[in-house]
């Protein structure tokens, strides 16, 4: 029953996706279209609006078509367990339907929920701090999988709310999960009644049954907020209705709360509230800079960490208007001011903290260097494998100037181990907040990550793939003179 129940679900969302697409297509069968490779590009296409490579017809050219989709998943730093090639071709149910559910939570869910996360205070990639202690620590929800996870939770967690908050202002519809919550109908109509008011009677509903209720709330959902019916009634009216089903289904509706036009005096409202706040931080920091302008370098990072905290716990209401996505030829003159404004009380930060780096005691402060040094290299992007033979030489210079660095490494462990943090009058020379943050710096994101090694594997695989490639030539270099005989071998490879 899940399994069918997603199925069709799933379908119906793509169906809804691909009607974007120039030309539309339509799924008929989930299982069997997917094996040709193209559906998936199709999609992928229209969900991040990037062109992507694709080939046509055949069995080698289908693998090909799948492998590109897998690739541009993997890039995104999604996690595509127990997700093969051969699988996908085969089409096996359990792992189509799972690497449907990544795309649609990834795509559709996870970047619906990231504003609301940062309005629930969720931890959200998005809602981090303005200044991290390393290029690595901003990539950190990219690199990380146990983030990546933990988002993966709050976005969840972030949708829920939304839904509750919507069914709250409704009296005794009660959400609490994206299950049994919403098998009484009672919780769908109750959101179509708060997005869109005088559509729903919910004293009429609450005397009718679970499957009418239903069957109303799909009806008006689709012909009024022009919503895709992904279910039925009788997928959600059952003692264990599927989770993701209804969680897909219900993100729609978080889509049409985003959609509906925001009046242009309540943005102004936020822009110059906004505006206020950041022009209050830009003069306590320009205020702060000067008091500690003959203070101590613990004193002013001490300054800094309290000034961060605070901000960071302030910024929190305004982050929506902050972050918000329209592009800059949509932005009013006073978002544009709003966003230039924001860029520089973050560059302000920015270049104190690079400042305050640059004081840190001897011999503090060639470490410091050393691991923004290490840090950016492990920033960058790695080199595209689909070039083995330039990758392999990227590579090589990259492990050189990695294990020339991680030369330095023991030394700067027993430098930092052994640091006296005091001086003459054994006062503490350096926030023992600091300290850590470098000797954590050290251990979890350098010394744990092992780039040398990591580097080495990689170098190893493009040489593999390097070597593969000659190998394949060389036998390639007889004719085949038959048409099955060439398919057969590009089969094979």
């Amino acid at each position: 029953q899940r399994e069918f129940t997603q199925k069709k679900t799933f379908t119906s969302w793509i169906n809804s996706i691909l009607a974007k697409h120039t030309p539309p297509y339509v799924v008929s069968d989930l299982y069997t279209d997917i094996q040709q490779g193209h559906l998936l590009l199709d999609l992928l296409e229209v969900l991040s609006g990037q062109h992507l490579v694709r080939q046509r017809f055949n069995t080698f050219q289908c693998r090909s078509n799948i492998e590109n989709a897998l690739t541009f998943l993997k890039s995104r730093s999604l996690k595509l367990i127990n997700i093969h090639v051969a699988d996908i071709i085969e089409g096996k149910p359990s792992i189509v339907l799972g690497l449907i559910w990544t795309i649609i939570f990834h795509f559709h869910i996870e970047e619906l929920a990231r504003t609301l996360a940062c309005t629930y205070n969720q931890p959200s990639p998005d809602c981090s701090g303005a200044v991290e202690s390393s290029p690595k620590a901003n990539r950190s929800a990219k690199k990380s999988a146990k983030i990546k996870e933990r988002w993966k939770m709050s976005a969840t967690k972030a949708l829920l709310l939304w839904a509750k908050e919507q069914c709250s202002l409704h009296g005794s519809v009660s959400v609490t999960d994206f299950k049994s919550s919403w098998r009484s109908g009672l919780a769908f109509l109750a959101i179509i009644q708060t997005l869109r008011p005088g559509l729903v009677d919910l004293e009429k509903a609450k005397a009718r049954s679970n499957k009418e209720n239903l069957k109303e709330a799909f009806r008006i959902a689709e012909l009024e907020l022009n919503i895709p019916r992904l279910l039925e009634p009788e997928d959600v009216d059952i003692v264990n209705p599927d989770e993701k089903s209804i969680m897909t289904y219900v993100a729609q509706f978080l889509q049409y709360s985003k959609n509906l036009p925001e009046s242009e005096e309540d943005m102004q409202e936020k822009v110059r509230e906004a505006m206020g706040w950041l022009a209050a931080q830009e003069k306590k920091l320009a205020k702060l800079l000067v008091e500690t302008e003959n203070e101590t370098y613990y004193q002013k990072y001490k300054e800094m960490m309290s000034f961060m905290e605070t901000f960071n716990q302030e910024k929190i209401p305004f982050l929506p208007v902050l972050s918000s996505k329209r592009g800059e030829a949509e932005l009013s003159e006073g978002q544009q001011q709003m966003r230039e404004e924001w860029d520089k009380v973050i560059s302000q930060i920015t270049a104190w903290k690079a400042k305050l780096d640059q004081m840190l005691p001897s011999p503090l402060g060639s470490i410091e260097a050393w691991l923004q040094e290490v840090e950016r290299l492990q920033a960058e992007d790695l080199p595209d494998l689909q070039d083995p033979f330039k990758a392999m030489s990227v590579f090589r210079e990259m492990i050189v100037i990695f294990k020339g660095l991680m030369d330095c490494f023991d030394s700067h462990l027993d430098t930092l181990q052994s640091f006296k943090n005091g001086d003459e009058k054994n006062m503490p020379l350096v926030l023992p907040e600091k300290l850590e943050e470098m000797k954590r710096r050290l251990f979890s994101n350098i010394r744990s990550t092992n780039p040398s090694t990591f580097l080495e594997y990689h170098y190893g695989l493009c040489s593999a793939i390097a070597n593969e490639v000659k190998l394949k030539l060389n036998i390639w270099d007889m004719k085949y003179g038959a048409k099955e005989s060439v398919e057969s071998l590009l089969e094979n490879w």
